[in-house]
This record gives structure tokens, C-alpha cells and sequence, in this order.
């Protein structure tokens, strides 16, 4: 067992980025420069369905300060929450994988907070990540905040996203922790129900066990260095 330091919006790090230093020192070693509202960094992808995550400027001059530090520093860069301009900033100042820790497809579910085919398009010629976000309003194709779903939604995101990226390069991103999550997984003992959905679909134990971990570990790997 293992667990990676992340944070989720930069609002404890200062124009200075002292802080920063500060939670790198501690360990921190994954940062989504911004949440899904305006800080000093960018304004992030506001909630909003059915919807283009194209919405708004991208990072601030500040925001680049700071991927341009994370870079510097070899922590990973979590594009979720961020709009299409902050991704393409991200795109743009960094060299290693992009990787998005919790989104979903939207061509499965039109919500800004997820990737469109474009976005997954510059992931993968990045040969970087995507992890399945298990938030309902992220999942249905209705966008409706309702748990009572089939996993058979999330079985289309993941065939969308292995279609897109690769099955290298997609894995689970749940957010147990901040999302209203689907009444048959409802948290981590309810993982092994999608473990036997995705055997039903047909994913063979090799995938399963990259999607499980495996994809992870080698991202991390090429993010921070083997």
C-alpha cells in the first residue's frame, strides 16, 4: 500500500511559490494548479452540462510560473479541472506526460469537466494518462447527479478513452473523497464489482491489471524517474 501526496488547486501556494518548495520538501509530488474556480493561477473549467470545456483564458502568468516549477521540480501536473487554454498551457510548458488523475470522456458525457477527443488527442502524442472519474454527473450521458446507474457507462468511458489513448494509458481516477459515486461501487469495497463488470465486457487480465495499477505506476515512473 502507497499513497502519493496531491494536491487540488493551488490555493495554498503563494505568488512567491515559497510554498511550494515548502510541500515538495514534505513530499508533495502531484498538483492540479487550479480546482474548478478563479485563482491567482487560472480560472479553471466551471461545472456546466451539456457543455465544451473550451470556456474562458488559460493560466495566468503566474499559473505558467508555477507549471514551468512543477516541471522544474518533476511534479506531475494535473490537468483535470482545468479549462481547454489552461490544458494547452500546461501542453506547451511542460515535456513530460500530461496526465488528467480524475476526468472522463465527453464524448460519452458532454460535461466540461471532461476531455474531448481533441484533448485526448494531445495526451496521447504525450504519451500521458487519464484516470476515470467515478462522479456520477461526469459518468451519465444525462449529466444528472442521480447513483443509480448500470457500470455499464463506465465501461464506454473506459472503451472511449483505450480507443483514444491506448490501454497504456488509461487507468481508475476515483475521487472517492469529492464525488457522488455510482451505487454499485459507493467506495473502495466496492471495487471488485468493477472488476468483475470489466471481465463480463471482455477485458482480459492483463488490462485489467493495467488498468487496476499497472498504467499508474509506469506513468508516475516517467513523470518522477524510475
Amino acid at each position: 500500500v502507497a499513497a502519493v501526496m496531491h494536491m487540488e488547486g493551488a490555493e495554498a501556494i503563494g505568488p512567491d511559490l515559497d510554498a511550494l518548495h515548502v510541500f515538495h520538501a514534505a513530499g508533495l509530488r502531484s498538483l492540479g494548479p487550479v480546482w474548478s474556480r478563479p485563482t491567482i493561477f487560472g480560472p479553471g473549467v466551471p461545472f456546466a452540462f451539456p457543455a465544451d470545456p473550451d470556456i474562458g483564458e488559460g493560466l495566468t502568468e503566474l499559473g505558467r510560473d508555477l507549471v514551468r516549477e512543477c516541471a522544474r521540480l518533476r511534479i506531475l501536473v494535473d490537468l483535470s479541472h482545468m479549462n481547454a487554454a489552461g490544458v494547452d498551457d500546461v501542453a506547451r510548458l511542460t515535456e513530460g506526460p500530461l496526465v488528467a488523475t480524475h476526468s472522463g470522456a465527453h464524448a460519452v458525457c458532454p460535461s466540461s469537466r471532461n476531455l474531448t477527443d481533441r484533448q485526448l488527442a494531445l495526451i496521447a502524442e504525450r504519451g500521458g494518462m487519464v484516470g476515470l472519474n467515478f462522479a456520477v454527473g461526469f459518468l451519465r450521458p444525462d449529466g444528472r447527479r442521480q447513483p443509480a446507474m448500470g457500470l455499464d457507462v463506465m465501461l464506454r468511458h473506459l472503451d472511449h478513452l483505450i480507443l483514444r489513448l491506448g490501454e497504456d494509458h488509461v487507468g481508475f481516477g476515483s475521487d472517492f473523497d469529492g464525488a457522488l459515486i455510482p451505487n454499485a461501487i459507493r467506495d473502495a469495497t466496492g471495487l471488485p464489482a468493477l472488476i468483475a463488470a470489466l471481465r463480463a465486457h471482455g477485458y482480459g487480465e492483463t488490462l485489467i491489471a493495467k488498468l487496476a495499477r499497472g498504467n499508474w505506476i509506469a506513468t508516475l515512473e516517467r513523470v518522477w524517474g524510475a
